[in-house]
């Protein structure tokens, strides 16, 4: 009878779970027109199935199992052989039980994952949707763009590209929005998309100012091959008017009734903001078609020969994904998390080494953060792919990869936010807008939550009788970040302690919306808005910037358009953070405050959200960069501080190099790391109970290190703390060196005694002699 329930009880919950699974199918049939959604393998799934999909929650088995075991231990010893047989059985059908509702579980979840994929490959047959043309992206050149007329250069036709963002002040060169000097319905902005091209849709925003307040609420769209006849875009047998914004933000998406051939489009405003003026802002999404007449026509469209997985991965196929990287190279990979978002989701990294889950001796540690705004999604999607590649050209036997792989150990965080992500990629790539899933789910900027350590040394400096003891490394969190209501993001507790446990060397973190790499400081003095604030070792920072800037395909390219206001070629698009903007609590000021590890910040891509078919190119652009800043990470020195009898490694040794006012420490095993331009230096290594020891370190000009082992004395001193500690007899070389030791205390503290006794008496003399003058 008991059995005959059980497998009812099961045959019941495998039907909830299928009936569930079907509604949530049927349910997505019904879900609203998004271009993300056709251009995308991919389904939106909430926060609460990216967690416990997949994942079969057996704690609650092994928990009973666990207090079954108890019982059984603490049952009276006179109980009846029946009895105890009884319960074991009792016991043995409700594991079975529990394993076999394990099993249903993940037959329903690869079931349900099965109709997902189904289902996301119908949507994408029917629904052939067309990516953007570039405007965004800065693909579609200014000439492309024509207006109807504009109110100054700084408003002209080149300035309505999506989510181009203005100058601080009005009135300048760079302002946010292409606007016309009429407001009238006769004004319009056209563009030019070279080729005939299947036109679907319009994305459109306001103006972007700080001081104004302007967009278009309604337009409508025309069609033209020659620039000089145009037709109207038409709702049946009215022409079509098409909704457009409620503030100058948010992009606003309109899709045309019928998807037209033409090579020319135009969006020709309605109405607008009754106190505003007509700004518009857009991107047009259209597919080229096959013209026997275009001699262009034959030209493929640039892309990666890299047999990569080029798209957008949620949550859910971002673990997907670094799972099967896993399962491809199980010998050189390590998936781990180091946290939770606020929501529960994890904070995965992949780690690279031909030794995963061990630190080896002399082998140093590198990481890429990816994701830190949530919707700056480039740079996931490159780390991503980077996994990939990293796999398959190990396993080609890649030399270069190989090298890097069998003496690196690597890190791979690709989404710190990933709370942001999901938001932004809810809305997809290019109606997110700006700032949408740029913050944490509790609305932090997770680039400003480290804490601020950059302002305590300099004021520890300026109140210093001796600027030079102020400790330059290391410095300690501060005692207000730790209370229970800071507002610091579970997300940033989890990275400062991943920091904290394993000792980085090099580090950079990929943010998007600009083409451009900083490095610290980012937190300027004084608080200043912009002022260049350069670390102790800015030279080499500025080397590590140059490395990525001058082997990325787009920044080095002298013909491209300026993203936004600013143009960062003058600076051969590297740039010291503050000099940028202030930015206090930043990551990278906090890494090579607090720990060992110098950082950059690369900003990726004037697109904060590239279009899944711009990944290919993308990764094209940045592929050498990724692979070049890493080997940056053998540069320098590095060896092993060692205790001179032991002949074991010392942790924490300070390793200061003279005229760099940054020390380094070493890690737990004695090995330590220290990035430097080529040259001569001298370094200086002391730990605590330990006699300093000086050696002349030369760098070369290989991406080589030059190993500087050093090998320290223990004091007597400490050596006879040891020795009492432990109880033992102290030798007899030890109490000589001790007494010797006491001796040249006793004679140094005498000679000063000496010298301060004949200062007095010099000073008695000269005050007599003084006194008898008077007289």
């Amino acid at each position: 009878m008991e059995k005959a329930l059980c497998t009812l009880a099961a045959a019941l919950f495998l039907g909830v779970f299928l009936h569930r699974a079907e509604a949530k199918t049927n349910d997505a049939t019904t879900e609203s027109y998004s271009i993300f959604n056709y251009t995308t393998a991919s389904s939106t799934v909430s926060w609460t199935e990216a967690v416990t999909d997949g994942e079969i929650p057996t704690t609650a088995a092994t928990k009973l199992l666990s207090s079954t075991e108890k019982q059984l231990d603490t049952t009276n010893t006179s109980q009846s052989d029946k009895e105890i047989n009884k319960k074991e059985e009792e016991e043995d059908r409700e594991e079975i039980n529990n394993k076999k509702e394990e099993e249903d579980r993940e037959e329903i979840n690869k079931k349900k994952d099965k109709d997902e994929d189904n289902h996301k490959a119908e949507d994408e047959k029917t629904q052939p949707g067309c990516p953007p043309l570039g405007l965004e992206s800065l693909k579609v050149d200014d000439s492309q763009i024509q207006a109807s007329s504009y109110q100054r250069s700084g408003l002209g036709p080149h300035r309505g590209r999506l989510n181009i963002q203005s100058g601080i002040e009005d009135g300048d060169l760079y302002d946010g929005a292409w606007c016309a000097e009429f407001k009238d319905k006769h004004q319009w902005l056209e563009v030019d998309a070279i080729h005939l091209t299947l036109f679907t849709g319009v994305i459109l925003q306001g103006r972007n100012s700080i001081w104004s307040w302007d967009w278009v609420e309604t337009y409508k769209v025309q069609l033209s091959n020659d620039s000089v006849s145009w037709k109207t875009c038409m709702n049946g047998t009215q022409e079509a008017i098409f909704e457009g914004n409620q503030n100058p933000e948010t992009p606003v998406l309109g899709l045309l009734p019928v998807p037209t051939v033409a090579r020319f489009i135009r969006i020709n405003p309605q109405t607008w903001y009754f106190n505003g003026t007509v700004c518009v802002r857009a991107e047009i999404l259209g597919c080229r078609v096959h013209d026997p007449d275009d001699i262009y026509s034959s030209v493929p469209e640039p892309g990666s020969k890299d047999a990569l997985d080029f798209r957008h991965h949620n949550y859910k196929e971002m673990r997907k994904l670094m799972k099967s990287v896993t399962e491809e190279c199980p010998d050189i990979t390590r998936v781990y998390t180091i946290g939770k978002s606020y929501t529960g989701l994890k904070l995965y990294v992949m780690e690279i080494s031909d030794n995963p889950g061990k630190h080896e001796l002399g082998e140093p540690e590198f990481r890429y953060v990816a994701g830190m705004h949530g919707n700056e999604a480039l740079g996931r999607e490159l780390v991503l792919n980077f996994m990939q590649y990293m796999c398959k050209e190990y396993k080609k036997g890649n030399q270069r990869i190989v090298r890097l792989v069998t003496e690196t150990r690597i890190h791979l965080l690709p989404s710190m936010n990933p709370d942001g992500y999901e938001v932004a990629y809810e809305k997809g790539s290019e109606l997110a807008g700006w700032a949408e899933g740029r913050y944490s789910f509790e609305g932090i900027d997770l680039n400003h939550n480290f804490p601020d350590l950059n302002n305590i040394m300099w004021d520890a400096q300026e109140t210093a009788a001796d600027p030079s003891k102020v400790s330059n490394h290391y410095i300690p969190i501060p005692e207000y970040y730790t209370k229970e209501d800071a507002m610091v993001a579970p997300e940033t507790r989890a990275v400062i302690s991943w920091m904290q446990d394993i000792p980085f060397v090099l580090s950079a973190n990929l943010h998007g919306g600009e083409l451009v790499v900083t490095y610290p400081f980012d937190c300027t003095r004084d608080w200043a808005p912009q002022e260049n604030t350069p670390t102790a070792d800015d030279a080499f920072f500025r080397w590590l910037a140059s490395v990525y800037a001058s082997t990325n395909l787009v920044m080095v390219n002298p013909d491209r358009r300026i993203c936004h206001y600013e143009d960062f070629q003058e600076h051969s698009n590297i740039i010291n953070g503050g000099a940028w903007h202030t930015v206090p609590g930043s990551m990278n000021d906090f890494s090579y405050l607090h720990t060992n590890c110098f950082e950059v910040t690369v900003e990726l891509s004037c697109d904060k959200f590239p279009h899944v078919s711009e990944l290919p190119i993308e990764w094209e652009n940045n592929k050498e960069s990724l692979l070049v800043y890493m080997e940056q990470v053998h540069r320098g020195i590095k060896g092993v501080v060692k205790d001179k009898i032991t002949k074991r490694g010392i942790a924490d040794a300070v390793i200061k190099v003279e005229d760099h006012d940054h020390d380094i420490r070493s890690a737990a095993d004695g090995d330590y790391w220290r990035l430097l331009n080529p040259g001569e230096y001298k370094v200086v290594v002391w730990a605590e109970g330990y006699f300093p020891s000086m050696r002349r370190c030369h760098v070369g000009m290989e991406p080589n290190p030059t190993i500087c082992d050093f090998t320290l004395t223990k004091t007597p001193i400490q050596r006879l703390k040891e020795i009492r500690a432990k109880g033992g007899k102290i030798p007899q070389d030890l109490q000589l060196r001790l007494r010797a030791l006491r001796l040249r205390k006793l004679r140094a503290s005498t000679k000063a005694i000496n010298r301060r006794r004949e200062s007095q008496q010099l000073q008695r003399r000269r005050a007599r002699s003084s006194g008898g003058w008077r007289i």
